[in-house]
Formats: structure tokens, C-alpha cells, sequence
């Protein structure tokens, strides 16, 4: 196979990519039909050498074995944010006092149910489908990879903490990780969150809270692993090894 054969069919099964085996041409121990695996590296000789999922490394032979390409896996990756909130409660005369009380994530846990009714209630009918990504529109990976976005909550480690729930077709890039984080985050401070705290969510009878997802005192948006895992040293946390 000529190299520019060979580069094109690395072009089109790079690594990671999801194949179901129609038939094998091999006369000793063929992959049997229907099963699945996922694309390691193609050679320059042009076989695909795979993982498949009973175990073996069998390659594929294009012209030869027949297969079809599968669409990538969906998984769920959340990116959690700290939340705030701002809470009028009644004074003496039943109105709403003028003055606010600032809320943090611990003190929000017991108002998660209202808070994820209303961010739901704030979405528009053009995000029914894509959520935040409706509105990005960069012709670029995390445009083909990352098929919706949607800010929720979720409580944490006793904290109740802003969530952009995104659900994301293959595998993002460190680059696109980080450029995900940073249009979600101009979504949280400037876009969809900065109407969202303008909404009035009534709790506790009369009282009202007015949440933000963004704010400017040592804000981050992280993923699971960055927020929550316990940091490591020498196979101990650092608890243990005080």
C-alpha cells in the first residue's frame, strides 16, 4: 500500500475511534462478527490495529475485512463552579428587607431543589436541544464534540456547588478542555448566568434568593477530578501523612 493510501486511512480511523467487525478474512482465529472495539494505531502498512473488547489486539485489513465505524460514545462530564446568593428575607412588617444576607455553597444546600427548578425554567426554547451550545458558534472540536451544556447544581463535599452539566461525544483536547471552561465561564458571568441572577427564586414562604454562578472573589470552574480528588503524597493524602 502506497504511503498516501496509507496516510489517508489514518486520516479517517485515528485513534479511538469505535468499530464493529461485519466479517474477517483469516483463516486461523478471525475476531468474531459483531463484536466491538476501538481503533490503537494504524501501521504503515496500513492495518488497523485494534483493542477490541474480549481482549485481543487482531488488526483489520481495509479491502479485505469488512467493518463499520460506530459514533462515538456520549459521556457526561461536569464542570463545577462555586455558587452564591443573595437572600431577602422579611422584616417585621412582612416586606421584603432592603438589605441582603450573602449565601455560600453550604449555606445553599437546602434550597437545591428550588435553584435547579428555576435554572431549568430559565432556559429558552432555542437550548431544547444543545442547551448553551446553541449559542456557541465556533466552527471548531468542541463545536463537532461537546453536543450539549446546561448549568444545574449539585451537592458536594456538604457544599452545593454550580454544575455545567455537558455532554460530550469522544474525547476533548487539554486545549478544548481549557476553551470550554473559558466560553462557559463568559456564559456564567456575562451571558445566561448574568440574567439568571436577576430572577427572583420565592423560598421559605416570602423570602427570595437572587443566585449567582459566577463571582469574582477566587472563582473557578474545574472538573470532577480537579475540585474533588484528594491530593496524593507518596501513595498517603496529606492528612494521613501529618
Amino acid at each position: 500500500m502506497d504511503r498516501k493510501m496509507v496516510k489517508f486511512i489514518q486520516e479517517q480511523y485515528p485513534p479511538g475511534t469505535r468499530i464493529r467487525l461485519n466479517s474477517m478474512i483469516d483463516p486461523y482465529s478471525p475476531i468474531p462478527a459483531g463484536m466491538e472495539g476501538i481503533v490503537d494505531v494504524v501501521d504503515d502498512e496500513g492495518q488497523i490495529h485494534m483493542k477490541w473488547n474480549n481482549g485481543r489486539t487482531l488488526p483489520l485489513v481495509p479491502g479485505e475485512d469488512s467493518f463499520t465505524v460506530l459514533p462515538p460514545k456520549m459521556e457526561t462530564l461536569k464542570l463545577y463552579m462555586p455558587l452564591t446568593a443573595d437572600f431577602y428575607e422579611p422584616n417585621e412588617y412582612g416586606d421584603l428587607d432592603e438589605n441582603s444576607v450573602t449565601l455560600e455553597g453550604e449555606e445553599l444546600c437546602g434550597y437545591e431543589s428550588q435553584i435547579a427548578a428555576a435554572l431549568k425554567k430559565h432556559r429558552t426554547p432555542e437550548e431544547a436541544e444543545r442547551g448553551l451550545m446553541h449559542w456557541y458558534h465556533e466552527p471548531d472540536g468542541i463545536n463537532d464534540k461537546v453536543r450539549s451544556a446546561v448549568f444545574t447544581v449539585e451537592e458536594r463535599s456538604g457544599q452545593l456547588w454550580g454544575v455545567a452539566e455537558c455532554r460530550v461525544a469522544g474525547e476533548l483536547t487539554g486545549a478544548e478542555l481549557e476553551a470550554l471552561k473559558s466560553y462557559l465561564e463568559g456564559q456564567a458571568a456575562d451571558g445566561w448566568g448574568e440574567g439568571f441572577e436577576q430572577q427572583e427564586i420565592r423560598v421559605d414562604g416570602k423570602s427570595e434568593l437572587y443566585v449567582h454562578l459566577w463571582n469574582s472573589d477566587e472563582w473557578s470552574i474545574q472538573t470532577e477530578q480537579e475540585r474533588f480528588e484528594q491530593e496524593q503524597t507518596g501513595g498517603m493524602t496529606l492528612a494521613q501523612s501529618m
